[in-house]
C-alpha cells in the first residue's frame, strides 16, 4: 500500500457531486489497464472516498449510493478510477518522470554492450543520448514498455549488443551464504567441491556482467571468477 505522501488523487465528477480517492499512481494505471490484475486494496493508500480529500470531506452514504448504486467503498473507488482521471501536481509528475528515466537508463546499461568493447555503456552516455534523442519519458507506461522505445531511438546515436554472458564462480563453503544471495537466480549448475567450496555457472546480460561480479566480490573476497565466453 502506498503512503499518504507519495499518493495522488484519482477524481470522479458526477451528478453535481465530487469523488476523489487517494491511489498509488503506477498501481491505479495499471489497475486501469487490466482491473483483474491489481486488488484494489493495494491501489488505495486508504480506504476511504473523499469529496474533497485535501480538506478532508467526505460524502455522505446517500449520496454515494445515488451516484454509485452501492456505499460499499471498494466498489465505489473501483467506479471513481474507471471513469474518473489521476490528477498529479507538477512536482509530482516531475519527481515521477525522473525516477522512471533512472529505471529506463538502468534497465539498458545493465542488459546492453557496445560491440566494440563488449563492455557496458556508461549510464551517462545512455543518459546523454536519451536526451539528445528528445525522447520523452511517461510516469505512467512501464519500464518494460518504454525501454523497447528507448532502444529504437539509441540506436542511431551509440552501438548497442543484447547478449548474455555466462561466469563461474568458485566460493569458500563459510561464503555459501552471501554469494547465493546475489547469484540465487542466474544460477545454470552448480556443484559442491570435495573440499568445501561451491561452484557455479551464471548467465547473465553482458552489461550485467560487471556489476555482478562486484556485488560478489564484496560479500566474499577471496572468490575464484572465470569468464566462459573468452
Amino acid at each position: 500500500m502506498v503512503s499518504l505522501d507519495d499518493a495522488v488523487i484519482a477524481r470522479l465528477e458526477r451528478g453535481g457531486s465530487r469523488y476523489e480517492i487517494l491511489v498509488d499512481p503506477e498501481l491505479a494505471q495499471q489497475w486501469k489497464k487490466n482491473p483483474g490484475s491489481v486488488n484494489m486494496e493495494d491501489v488505495l493508500a486508504v480506504e476511504e472516498i473523499w469529496s474533497d480529500s485535501r480538506q478532508g470531506d467526505r460524502p455522505n452514504e446517500s449520496d454515494l449510493v445515488k451516484s454509485f448504486e452501492t456505499n460499499d467503498t471498494l466498489e465505489c473507488a473501483a467506479k471513481i478510477l474507471e471513469k474518473g482521471s489521476i490528477q498529479l501536481t507538477t512536482q509530482q509528475r516531475k519527481e515521477m518522470t525522473e525516477e522512471k528515466r533512472k529505471k529506463i537508463i538502468n534497465a539498458i546499461a545493465t542488459t546492453a554492450t557496445d560491440p566494440k568493447t563488449k563492455s557496458p555503456h556508461p549510464r551517462t552516455r545512455i543518459e546523454n543520448a536519451l536526451a539528445e534523442s528528445r525522447f520523452s519519458v511517461d510516469p505512467f507506461l512501464s519500464v518494460e514498455r518504454q525501454v523497447e522505445d528507448a532502444i529504437k531511438v539509441l540506436r542511431p546515436l551509440i552501438p548497442l549488443q543484447f547478449v548474455m554472458t555466462r561466469i563461474a564462480f568458485r566460493i569458500p563453503g563459510s561464503d555459501y551464504g552471501g554469494a547465493l544471495g546475489v547469484l540465487r537466480d542466474l544460477v545454470e549448475k552448480e556443484e559442491w567441491l570435495s573440499n568445501g567450496d561451491w561452484a557455479c555457472v551464471v548467465s547473465c546480460p553482458g552489461g550485467m556482467r560487471h556489476d555482478l561480479i562486484d556485488q560478489v566480490m564484496k560479500r566474499c573476497s577471496r572468490a575464484e571468477v572465470k569468464h566462459l565466453d573468452r
